[in-house]
């Protein structure tokens, strides 16, 4: 979690070395998580404070990375479509929170994996192409030349529309879980 500010601040730079080392960050973070969860499941040392704290910190370093999108270009990656993403994410993370309390474990939807690959797919794409248009030369000429296609946006759109019918999957196929008294 605290790699996803450090992250952010320096891809947002216009800087060619602060930006591939804030990329270096984002594949630290996201290597480590993986290796973090892998072992706890292996080795079998769960914790009730890992497993609420492992997905926070997943949605963190994913949060980060939309949120330096605008950054690159407005017109390709929206606010608002970040800001729905980070809705929907926050959302359901919270209402996991909820069903928890409730000693109810929700059962990760398809939808939901294929959101989740399809973020992390098009989120690595987007920051190396961020980092590739500092290039200079015909390399750098040609990521922007990707830029002004608008099939960054057309990604994005993809992403949001996919991130928010997960989450509206999430509300209807767990509609009772709000018509149930809490357990004690």
């Amino acid at each position: 979690m605290a790699m996803a500010p450090v992250f952010l601040v320096l891809f947002i730079q216009d800087d060619i070395l602060l930006r591939g080392l804030s990329l270096v960050v984002f594949a630290v973070a996201a290597i480590t998580d993986y290796f973090d969860g892998y072992y706890a499941r292996r080795y079998q040392i769960e914790s009730e404070f890992g497993i609420f704290l492992d997905p926070l910190a997943d949605k963190f370093l994913t949060f980060a990375g939309f949120v330096c999108l605008p950054f690159l270009d407005p017109s390709q990656f929206p606010w608002w479509a970040v800001a729905l993403i980070v809705i929907r994410d926050a959302g359901i993370t919270s209402l996991r929170i909820f069903a928890k309390r409730r000693d109810i474990i929700l059962q990760t939807r398809v939808t939901a994996k294929a959101k989740t690959a399809m973020q992390m797919g098009f989120l690595y794409v987007a920051l190396l192409f961020g980092f590739f248009q500092l290039f200079g030369g015909a390399f750098g000429e040609f990521v922007r030349n990707v830029f002004e296609m608008d099939i960054f946006f057309w990604g994005m759109m993809a992403v949001t529309a996919v991130t928010v019918y997960s989450g509206i999957e999430y509300l209807v196929v767990n509609k009772d879980l709000f018509n149930k008294p809490a357990s004690k």
